[in-house]
């Protein structure tokens, strides 16, 4: 039995486009083949995207950094069917009169609801949580949670933005319970999803609860959080996030927008580091959506 050479070609041809790894980013200049090959190097993944070196990475995100710090994050908030007040009364905390009283002191003091009652004294922290609990249809969080260290790689710029505190962590089972205080966040549930890839159950805790809980957060061994103020201009911030990548030994980057921030987060040989971008320049307005698609669109058109 004969074979031809022909009959070999597609065969090869596979082998060739599976060792060959096209860098994302326009510009490059590297034109080696075979950078998949082991002892090669790895370069850095973003989503399905891949970039041949950091240099590269870096440059290619000068575009979604320079679209992102013109523009303001809108939040879209998903608000109960009751007010905070009716569950309230609803619930005996407070009485007509009482709920009469404590609505026009919040709009006379401009503050919320929940602040007026407890300065008044008309209602304790743990009933106006059950409210909260009540409204929002997501548990109140026991007391045998609160007060225990907990582990996390979790910026804490985030947590305090909106208030939220880590109450467990589990990286094998890929679970973390967060307890907010006024309200939940979805934005910030996918943000954490995103970036960690744990699975994120919401409940309520108290604001003494919350400081509490904030104390006894510490952080994962080779966990680095930092945080920048004074971005810059876009090259600034894509400089940063090179940085950033050389100190860990970047092999993989995730990013994500919440609020006015912009959260990189990059996995390497040396440690996971965050780097929190605090953008305060309004010039347009976009609505929340998949961070994660935007950045990996924005990045493979780069360049």
């Amino acid at each position: 039995m004969s074979l031809s050479l022909m009959s070999l070609l597609p065969s090869v041809d596979r082998g060739l486009k599976s060792l060959k790894a096209e860098c994302e980013y326009r510009g490059c200049h590297n034109k080696q083949l075979f950078r998949g090959i082991p002892g090669t190097r790895p370069g850095i993944c973003v989503g399905q995207l891949w970039y041949c070196s950091i240099d590269c990475f870096a440059l290619a995100l000068r575009i979604p950094f320079s679209n992102v710090s013109n523009r303001r994050f809108v939040e879209i908030p998903r608000n109960p069917r009751l007010s905070l007040g009716l569950v309230m009364l609803s619930k005996g905390y407070l009485t007509p009169e009482q709920h009469r009283i404590a609505t026009i002191q919040s709009q006379l003091h401009n503050e919320e609801l929940a602040a007026t009652v407890i300065r008044l004294g008309l209602v304790s922290e743990k009933q106006v949580a059950a409210a909260r609990s009540a409204q929002w249809g997501y548990p109140m969080l026991a007391q045998d949670y609160i007060g225990k260290m907990v582990q996390a790689d979790l910026p804490r710029t985030i947590l305090q933005a909106c208030p939220a505190a880590p109450l467990h962590y589990s990286a094998s089972a890929k679970r973390i319970l967060l307890g907010f205080v006024s309200r939940v966040e979805h934005s910030v549930l996918e943000a954490i999803e995103q970036m960690t890839g744990c699975r994120v159950e919401p409940c309520f805790i108290t604001r003494t609860d919350f400081e509490e809980q904030m104390e006894r957060l510490t952080a994962l061994p080779e966990y680095e959080e930092v945080v920048v103020n004074d971005p810059g201009p876009p090259e600034k911030m894509a400089r940063t996030v090179g940085r950033a990548a050389v100190e860990v030994g970047a092999r993989e980057a995730r990013f994500v927008q919440y609020r006015n921030y912009v959260w990189a987060r990059m996995f390497g040989k040396r440690g996971t580091v965050d780097v929190i971008f605090r953008v305060n320049q309004a010039a347009a307005e976009t609505k929340p959506g998949n961070s994660d698609v935007f950045y990996e669109q924005q990045i493979a058109n780069a360049g």
